[in-house]
């Protein structure tokens, strides 16, 4: 059984910065895509940022130039850093783990920006 858990999130200012961490247990494949989804209040669950076997990226263009997706696979750990947050960032944001017929999710993690 696979388990995420995540880290990092909390309350910041408009302009600040923020890392999330996602740290998965169990039975993990290099080759399994990570990536990080979030939701607003009344708002559909959106996809962030994605890292694929390879290394390969792919961002919101909503986030594009201020978030940055990277992953330790040595430690099954797939990080967020979030520069430039803004108020329409706020939302709790989820870790995926995905692959092999499989889809995991952690527990959100809420991140808030005040104007």
């Amino acid at each position: 059984q696979v388990q995420l858990v995540e880290s990092g999130g909390g309350l910041v200012q408009a302009g600040e910065s923020l890392r999330l961490s996602c740290a998965a247990s169990g039975s993990i494949f290099s080759s399994m895509s990570m990536g990080w989804y979030r939701q607003a209040p009344g708002r559909q669950r959106e996809l962030v940022a994605i890292i694929i076997r390879g290394g390969n990226t792919n961002y919101a263009d909503s986030v594009k130039g201020r978030f940055t997706i990277s992953r330790d696979n040595a430690k099954n750990t797939v990080y967020l850093q979030m520069n430039s947050l803004k108020p329409d960032d706020t939302a709790v944001y989820y870790c995926n783990l995905r692959g092999y017929g499989l889809d995991y999710w952690g527990q959100g993690t809420q991140v808030t920006v005040s104007s």
